[in-house]
């Protein structure tokens, strides 16, 4: 399957169950993690739960403009596309990330013994039991997990802009304020 293929089965399949309910900090690298599951291509009518994290990193340099680094997405793996690939393929779309640091690290890989559906319920009702505000849930094939995250990941900066770009002008007023 080639790139073009997994991207729109990714934005086909991938399913936003709930996202991060704090906003992305504006100023310091934020821990995101995230639930991926999908279901188990070994046993059928199971679900493969991927436990991981993305640390979108503030800019500590000046990076070239619309030139994101993924770090842990294995997207030079044997089975995927390289990552300069996979930036002039979304770039080529229309689709742009901030000039930042994207590091997925996959901390679990587990199987939940049933289906996606209940896997849904109980990982829902996990996260509101202990209160998490950070963690996102996603739904969506593993053959494709890395566009998923992505899809995610955007979702969540979009969700994030105004409240940023706020901060942002309040940041520089008392700056100018002070001076």
């Amino acid at each position: 399957m080639d790139i073009q293929d997994k991207w729109e089965k990714a934005l086909a399949g991938t399913k936003i169950i709930r996202p991060r309910v704090q906003e992305l900090l504006t100023f310091a690298t934020t821990r995101l993690p995230y639930v991926f599951l999908s279901p188990s291509s070994v046993n059928e009518g199971d679900t493969l739960v991927r436990q991981a994290e993305v640390l979108v990193e503030r800019p500590a340099l000046l990076l070239p403009e619309n030139l994101p680094q993924f770090d842990g997405f294995e997207f030079d793996s044997d089975s995927g596309p390289g990552e300069e690939t996979l930036i002039n393929f979304l770039f080529v779309r229309g689709v742009s990330m901030p000039s930042l640091k994207y590091n997925n690290k996959t901390h679990r890989l587990d199987i939940y013994e049933g289906c996606v559906e209940k896997a849904v319920d109980f990982y829902l009702d996990k996260l509101r039991r202990e209160e998490d505000v950070h963690t996102g849930l996603i739904c969506g094939l593993d053959d494709y997990w890395q566009f998923s995250v992505l899809i995610f990941i955007a979702s969540q900066i979009a969700r994030s802009a105004e409240g940023d770009i706020k901060r942002i002008l309040d940041k520089i007023k008392n700056k100018r304020r002070f001076q």
